[in-house]
């Protein structure tokens, strides 16, 4: 019960990354600011961009919950199905089947991931009105306006690095995850 607190506490506490501890020198295209504590960084984004922007990209993180959903999700699903041909899987199908959950998945949540990227880090130029960011009209607004730059295959720029990144680690986490089960439950000597 504790970690689903401390998780949401981490997400809806103003991000850490925004306040350094030590000074850090962050610039943008339009300006170049520097913050000497975390104090001087709360107080520099309270005065310039308000007191919501601490939660700029609350909402696609909230969102992106459903990202190891469906992740696990497609898993299982997999699983069952070829379980259902065979005993027993090897290392390899689980690998496989692993990396498609996770491909499923990321392809799925991308556009959220890099609306996130967007609403937490480049937000000034993409933000005329001064509307709150991370409002699901900023999540809507910033896709929409994404699509017609880039037309819809626009909103998965970038996804083979994306998949590079997080295909492998899954396809591995399953892996380890399963025989670690099996060797759990045959170390307490149950039947898988």
């Amino acid at each position: 019960m504790f970690p689903a607190f401390a998780g949401l506490a981490s997400l809806l506490l103003p991000a850490a990354p925004r306040c350094p501890a030590k000074p850090a020198s962050f610039s943008t295209a339009d300006r170049q600011s520097r913050y000497h504590q975390a104090t001087d960084a709360f107080q520099k984004i309270l005065q310039q961009e308000g007191v919501l922007s601490l939660w700029n990209g609350t909402l696609p993180s909230l969102l992106l919950v459903f990202n190891p959903a469906i992740q696990f999700m497609f898993y299982e699903g997999l699983k069952r199905q070829l379980l259902r041909q065979q005993a027993e899987l090897s290392s390899f199908q689980v690998f496989v089947i692993g990396a498609i959950a996770k491909a499923i998945a990321t392809a799925v949540t991308y556009p959220l991931q890099t609306v996130q990227s967007v609403l937490r880090f480049g937000h000034e130029r993409l933000n005329p009105d001064k509307r709150t960011l991370g409002s699901l009209f900023s999540v809507i607004s910033l896709l929409k306006q994404r699509i017609r730059r880039l037309g819809f295959l626009g909103l998965y720029k970038g996804l083979e690095a994306k998949l590079l990144q997080t295909v492998l680690t899954a396809a591995l986490m399953f892996l380890v995850y399963e025989k670690l089960t099996t060797l759990t439950f045959q170390f307490m000597a149950l039947k898988v």
